[in-house]
């Protein structure tokens, strides 16, 4: 095993924030990725311009905000979809920006200037693999 090599979490985070950068040309200042059964959720940090943030002070201006970035994701997300797929080995099944309790958001802009992001996965993946890179499970 290369010690060098990112987790599975640390390669999700990277592509998350490559991704943002491409779409909008601003950097996330980081990204909190988590996975729980089949529901992977990445949280980008800092990921809004200083005008967006100052803009998501109202209720009507958070709106604008959230649309936008909600259909820059609805018309971006296919390249990402393929960089997740690549890292997790399982297919993004869904990913959905409505407000809907089965499946939740896909982008949320907070108030913090975070962007939150939910995917549904095809499958559960091998928690072993999350942590640590290429190193298989110690035996019973």
């Amino acid at each position: 095993m290369d010690k060098n090599e990112p987790t599975t979490a640390q390669a999700i985070a990277s592509a998350a924030i490559a991704f943002q950068r491409e779409c909008t040309g601003i950097a996330p200042r980081s990204a909190t990725v988590l996975l729980g059964e089949k529901t992977l959720v990445v949280r980008l940090h800092d990921a809004l311009s200083t005008a967006e943030k100052l803009l998501a002070q109202t209720p009507q201006g958070a709106a604008r905000v959230e649309e936008y970035h909600r259909e820059l994701f609805r018309n971006s997300s296919a390249t990402l979809h393929h960089d997740l797929q690549k890292i997790l080995g399982v297919e993004v099944q869904e990913s959905s920006v409505e407000v809907d309790p089965a499946t939740g958001r896909l982008v949320e802009v907070l108030p913090s200037g975070d962007l939150v992001q939910v995917f549904v996965l095809s499958q559960a993946v091998e928690t072993q693999a999350w942590t640590t890179p290429d190193e298989s499970p110690a035996p019973p």
